[in-house]
């Protein structure tokens, strides 16, 4: 199993996105790599410096982590600062934490072939992962028990693997 850190604005619908997956073991939704400990989502709503982000567990013998990633690209928009979809902040940035210098080089080559398809410089942050801080447990599966609720991952995408 290999563990991999996703920062793709509101993390309810990378959640929900990321669970439909083979290969997908455990997900759970935090803050990461802001500069203080155990912030609350108020403290990260109020620009904290915390991405809203989402721990993947994965196994990568089902789901390598290049196609964990190209998955990721498809529910954000690399170019846009601080923001996806109507959500807008610091909170909301893109990133992929990773845990393990071996996952490095993988994210390196994606993330080349990847800014090859865009005229404007990715906004995607690649970083080692500093700190992840679970959640508080109303957020964790969150449009599992709510869902009516809103999220910038369009329906479509939080069921393909329904179809």
């Amino acid at each position: 199993m290999q563990t991999i850190y996703l920062a793709g604005g509101c993390f309810w619908g990378a959640q929900k996105f990321f669970d439909q997956f083979p290969g997908v073991k455990e997900t759970e939704v935090g803050y990461a790599n802001g500069p203080t400990e155990n912030p609350s989502y108020q403290d990260v709503c109020a620009d904290s410096g915390h991405a809203e982000t989402v721990r993947i567990v994965f196994d990568e013998a089902q789901l390598p982590l290049d196609a964990l990633l190209e998955k990721y690209f498809m529910i954000i928009d690399p170019v846009s600062v601080n923001r996806q979809g109507h959500d807008v902040g610091i909170q909301y940035r893109t990133g992929i934490y990773y845990t393990h210098a071996a996952q490095r080089p993988v994210i390196d080559t994606f993330m080349a072939e990847e800014t090859k398809k865009y005229d404007r410089p990715l906004a995607v942050e690649v970083a080692p992962l500093q700190n992840f801080f679970s959640a508080e447990e109303y957020h964790q599966k969150y449009l599992d028990k709510n869902p009516g609720g809103y999220c910038h991952v369009p329906a479509s995408l939080l069921h393909l693997e329904d179809e």
